[in-house]
């Protein structure tokens, strides 16, 4: 039997669609023994070119897609009471997604926070782009930090979604230095705020952010790692710190050198 996956996305740019067609790619070649089982969009038709360019793709892949939106839900009380309207309007989401509560939800590119209820509720996995134990927030923030601390090393991870923002249980990660090489005249000439550096280290993530997805869905269908009761597990059932994806990902970007996808991965 395939595993199955959900995926959750907002659909906002270019990047979640790439996301969604290069896992789908893997799954349709054999490479990911999966499939997924429906597509969740916090938005609706009409309400973003982007978003609708996603439902678009959904579509002609021939997914199961459920659209809900954020937007149009009670903006009155997500004015009045953020905190209540995330309970508000995820517990509509899970009413939604219950027939497939036997999925584990892939967050690519699903730019709302949870509600705790739906944290524990459903086994999610999201990506952050930080090694495990570094910065949280936005992938801005994330270099920012990075610069700022002259730090050796960045990455990202993959991990459990919980009620602790960017904090879950780490599933798989990779990193790669940014001292050196091609980083060194940057850091010379002295970081400026969003200048060469910050897109170097913006750009050379990116480039592993597919394929990380694409190793971690391997990993996972194929029982490498798994999830159960809230932990982490290896594939003899002991507790994982998080699997190193680092030599795949560097592996898999040697065999599609250009973009770290095959051609057929964009939308």
């Amino acid at each position: 039997m395939p595993f199955k996956f959900g995926w959750l996305s907002t659909g906002r740019d270019l990047a979640a669609r790439q996301l969604l067609q290069a896992s789908w790619n893997k799954i349709k070649e054999g490479f990911i023994p999966g499939e997924i089982t429906f597509v969740f969009c916090d938005r609706e038709r009409g309400e973003a070119e982007q978003s609708d360019l996603f439902l678009d793709l959904a579509a002609e892949l021939g997914l199961k897609t459920i659209t809900f939106s954020s937007r149009r839900f009670r903006p009155e009380l997500r004015k009045k009471d953020l905190a209540q309207w995330r309970v508000e309007y995820h517990q509509g989401v899970m009413e939604r997604v219950a027939p497939y509560k036997d999925s584990l939800f892939v967050l690519a590119g699903y730019m709302l926070i949870l509600s705790p209820e739906m944290c524990l509720q459903y086994p999610m996995i999201n990506l952050h782009p930080a090694l495990p134990e570094g910065p949280t927030g936005t992938w801005e923030d994330v270099i920012g930090e990075l610069i700022s601390g002259r730090a050796d090393t960045t990455g990202a991870m993959m991990h459990l979604v919980t009620s602790e923002l960017d904090r879950g249980p780490v599933i798989t990660y990779y990193s790669f230095p940014i001292q050196g090489g091609a980083f060194a005249p940057f850091w010379k000439k002295g970081p400026v705020e969003q200048g060469p550096l910050f897109w170097l280290i913006r750009q050379e993530g990116v480039r592993r952010e597919i394929p990380l997805i694409v190793l971690t869905l391997k990993a996972v269908a194929e029982g490498r790692v798994s999830i159960k009761d809230g932990k982490v597990l290896d594939s003899n059932g002991k507790e994982l710190a998080g699997l190193s994806l680092t030599e795949e990902v560097e592996e898999y970007l040697r065999m599609y050198p250009e973009t770290g996808e095959d051609k057929g991965a964009s939308a």
